[in-house]
C-alpha cells in the first residue's frame, strides 16, 4: 500500500510525471508493452513476406522488453525503499467531465516482478516455439498473436488505473480466443476458444460493475487516488467496500479459473502447446491474483470476505486436484494442476499475505512453463499423441525432456529444496497463522499430497515403465526422439529457475521478495499460528512424500492399464460432471429461451409488422384497379355514380 501512497505523494497532481535526476529506465517503461505490440502489427501486415524471419522479429521484440524490464527492476533496486514507485503519463485518454483517465504507467516493485516474469518466461516460450511451430502454414500469424498476448499482459501489469488495467484485461481475453482457436479448422478447438471467451465475459461484468462503484465512491479510477484513501472514503466493513471487493473477485475467478468459472481452462488445451505455457505460466491466469494483490488496501477493509476468497481457493484446489488424478490427457492433467495451484495463490492473497500469493505465482510460472513445454516436447516426439496410457519408456529416448520434466514435477510436488516447496509452505503458513483458517491449512496440506500423486503419475506413465505405443488406424507407429535445441534449451533454463526460484523468499519475514513487495501491498495476515512452523512443514512434506510413494508403488507394480470409468474414478475422469451440469442448468434453458424469443420475434413481432404490410399490399392491389388511366372508364364511373345517387333520391321520394 505504501507504494501507491508514495505515488500519490510524489505526483501532485497525478498527471504530473515524476522525473528522476538525469532520466532513468522508468522514463522509457512505456516501450515495454509498445514494442511487442508494434511487432505484432508488423507481423500481421507483412508476416507472409518475412516467412521464417517472423520468429526473429517477435523474439527480438520480446528480448527488448525483457532487457528493459530488467533495467527497470535494477533501477528500482537502486532507489531508497520509500522511493521505488513512479507514475509515467504518456498522454490523455478520456476527459469527460469528472472522468479523467490518462494513459499512465505505474512502475513499482509489484509491477517490476510481474514484468520480469512475463517478459523472460515469454521470451523462453517464444524461442521454444521456433521448433514447435516449424512447418505451420500460419507461422508468422502465430508469433504476431503471441506478441500481442504478451503486450496485453504488460499493459495490464503497468496500468496505473482500474480502466487502463481493464484494457489489458480485455486484450488478454481476446488473445486467448485467437490463440486457443489458432487451429480453428478443428471444430472442437474453435468451440474451446469460444468457451474461454464467453466464460471470461461473465467475470468481466463483475469487474466493470466494480469500476462503476469505485468511480461513484471516489470520483476517480486511478490507483494512486483510490487505494490510499480507501479506509477514509469507504470505512472498514462498509457495504460499498464489500461490493467492490466481491465484484473484483468475480472478475478474478474468470481470468484465474476459480470456482465457478474455472471450466474454460481445461478446454483451452486445444491451442498450440506454447500458448498453453504462456497462458498458464506468465499471462492470463495470473491476472486475477495480480488484481487482488494490487487492490489489497480495499481487501484490508473486509478481511472476513478475504477469508471467503481463501475458502474458494482451497475448494478449487481440492476439487481440481482430484480431477487431475484421473485424467489421461497429458495437457489436461497440467491444466487442472494449474487451477489447483491458482487456488493456493488465492489462499495467500485472500488471507492477506499477498507476498506469499505472489511468491507462489512466480515459482509456479517457472515450473508450470517447464512442465507444459516438456509436454509439448513429448507431443512433438509422439506425433501429437496426448494419452499418457499410450506412452511410457520415453526417458531412454528423450533424456533432456525427461530430466527437466522431473525437476518440474518435484518442484510442483513441493519437494525441498526446490522452489515450489518454499512458496507452497509460505501460503500454507498464512492459513496456519490466521484465526479460523485452520481447516484451510488442512485441506491445503491434503492438496499437496494429491499434487505429488498425480504429478508423479503423469511422469511415470510418460517417461518410465515399458513403452505402450500402439499403431494408429493407418498402421503408423510413432518414433519418439529428443526435441531440437530450440526446444530443449528453454527447458533447461526453466529447470534451473525451478530449482533456485525459492531463493527469492526462503524466509517469509526477511526474504528478498518480502522486503521488495511490502511497499506495494498491504499485508494484513494473521499472526497466531495454531501449529509450530517446523511441525506444519514436516506434516505437509510428509503428505507430499506419501503421495509420491503411492504413485510410484501403484503405477510401478499394479496399475498397468487405465482405471475403469465407473464410480469415483469415472466421476473424476468426467470432471465431476460440472460441464454437464452447466449445460443442463444454464445452456439448455438459455438455448430454449433464446429459441422461444426468436420464435416470438419471428411469428409475433415480425408477423404483426409483415402482416400489416401484406394487408396494406392486398388492399392496394384491389383499390388500384380503380385507377385505369382511361378517360372513358372514369366518365362511365361518374355516370354510374350519378345514376345510383339519382336512384337513391328517387327511391326516397316515392317511399321505397
Amino acid at each position: 500500500m505504501s507504494a501507491v501512497l508514495a505515488a500519490s505523494e510524489g505526483v501532485v497532481p497525478l498527471t504530473q510525471v515524476l522525473t528522476a535526476p538525469g532520466g532513468s529506465p522508468v522514463d522509457l517503461a512505456w516501450l515495454i508493452p509498445v514494442v511487442p505490440a508494434v511487432s505484432a502489427g508488423l507481423l500481421l501486415l507483412f508476416g507472409k513476406r518475412l516467412g521464417r524471419l517472423a520468429a526473429a522479429v517477435a523474439i527480438t521484440a520480446m528480448g527488448y522488453s525483457a532487457v528493459a524490464s530488467t533495467l527497470v527492476f535494477a533501477f528500482l533496486g537502486s532507489q531508497p525503499e520509500g522511493g521505488r514507485t513512479f507514475v509515467r503519463t504518456v498522454g490523455t485518454w478520456i476527459s469527460a467531465g469528472p472522468l479523467q483517465v490518462d494513459w499512465s504507467l505505474l512502475v513499482d516493485p509489484l509491477a517490476s516482478v510481474m514484468l520480469l516474469l512475463v517478459t523472460w518466461v515469454g521470451l523462453l516460450i517464444h524461442i521454444y516455439s521456433i521448433g514447435y511451430m516449424h512447418g505451420d502454414e500460419r507461422y508468422p500469424r502465430f508469433f504476431a498473436y503471441m506478441n500481442l498476448f504478451a503486450a496485453s499482459m504488460l499493459i495490464l501489469v503497468l496500468g496505473s488505473s482500474f480502466l487502463t488495467l481493464f484494457v489489458g484485461w480485455e486484450l488478454v481475453g481476446l488473445c486467448s480466443y485467437l490463440l486457443v482457436g489458432f487451429w480453428f479448422e478443428n471444430r472442437d478447438y474453435a468451440t474451446a476458444a469460444k468457451k474461454a471467451f464467453i466464460v471470461n465475459r461473465i467475470g468481466d461484468v463483475g469487474f466493470m460493475i466494480a469500476m462503476f462503484l469505485v468511480f461513484f465512491a471516489f470520483g476517480s479510477l486511478d490507483f494512486a487516488q483510490v487505494l490510499p484513501e480507501a479506509a477514509t472514503v469507504l470505512g472498514a466493513g462498509s457495504v460499498t467496500a464489500v461490493a467492490i471487493c466481491l465484484l473484483l473477485f468475480v472478475g478474478a475467478t474468470g481470468k484465474s479459473a476459480q470456482i465457478p468459472l474455472y471450466v474454460w481452462l481445461p478446454d483451452a488445451m486445444a491451442g498450440p502447446t506454447p500458448v498453453s505455457a504462456l497462458i498458464h505460466a506468465a499471462t492470463m491466469v495470473t491476472a486475477g491474483v495480480y488484481l487482488l494483490a494490487r487492490t489489497s488496501p480495499l481487501w484490508a477493509l473486509v478481511p472476513e470476505w478475504g477469508l471467503l476468497v481463501a475458502w474458494i481457493g482451497v475448494i478449487t484446489a481440492l476439487v481440481t486436484a482430484l480431477i487431475a488424478c484421473a485424467q489421461r490427457d497429458l495437457k489436461k492433467i497440467l491444466a487442472y494442476s494449474t487451477i489447483s495451484q491458482l487456488g493456493y495463490m488465492f489462499i495467500g492473497v485472500g488471507l492477506g499475505d499477498q507476498v506469499a500469493g505472489i511468491f507462489h505465482l512466480l515459482t509456479h510460472g517457472f515450473f508450470k512453463a517447464l512442465l507444459f513445454l516438456a509436454a509439448g516436447s513429448v507431443m512433438h516426439a509422439m506425433a501429437n499423441r496426448t494419452d499418457v496410457w499410450g506412452m511410457g519408456g520415453l526417458l531412454r529416448v528423450m533424456p533432456i525432456t525427461a530430466i527437466t520434466a522431473l525437476v518440474g514435477v518435484l518442484a510442483i510436488a513441493g519437494v525441498p529444496p526446490l522452489s515450489g516447496f518454499w512458496s507452497k509452505e509460505e501460503v500454507l503458513a498464512a492459513a496456519a497463522d490466521t484465526p479460523g483458517a485452520q481447516p484451510i491449512w488442512l485441506l491445503g496440506a491434503i492438496v499437496a499430497g494429491l499434487t505429488a500423486f498425480y504429478m508423479v503419475r503423469w511422469f511415470y506413465l510418460i517417461f518410465l515403465g515399458s513403452p505402450r505405443w500402439q499403431a494408429d488406424a493407418d498402421g503408423s507407429v510413432p518414433h519418439p526422439h529428443e526435441s531440437p535445441l530450440s526446444m530443449t534449451l528453454p527447458l533447461v533454463v526453466l529447470a534451473v529457475l525451478s530449482v533456485i526460484g525459492g531463493l527469492l523468499n526462503i524466509n517469509p519475514e526477511t526474504g528478498f521478495l518480502h522486503g521488495w513487495l511490502e511497499p506495494s501491498v498491504l499485508r494484513y495476515a494473521g499472526e497466531t499460528p495454531f501449529l509450530a512452523e517446523a511441525m506444519a512443514i514436516v506434516l505437509v512434506v510428509a503428505l507430499s512424500v506419501v503421495g509420491l510413494a503411492v504413485a510410484l508403488l501403484a503405477y510401478g507394480r499394479r496399475w498397468t492399464r487405465p482405471a475403469p470409468s465407473i464410480g469415483a474414478a469415472g466421476a473424476a475422469q468426467r470432471a465431476f460432471y460440472v460441464d454437464r451440469f452447466y449445460e443442463t442448468v444454464v445452456m439448455v434453458p438459455g438455448w430454449l429461451l433464446a429459441k422461444g424469443l426468436a420464435t416470438f420475434d419471428r411469428l409475433g413481432i415480425d408477423g404483426l409488422v409483415n402482416g400489416s404490410g401484406r394487408a396494406t399490399q392486398r388492399l392496394a392491389s384491389v383499390t388500384r384497379q380503380l385507377q385505369t388511366g382511361f378517360v372513358r372508364s372514369y366518365v362511365l364511373a361518374v355516370l354510374a355514380g350519378a345514376v345510383l345517387v339519382g336512384a337513391m333520391f328517387f327511391g326516397a321520394g316515392v317511399g321505397w
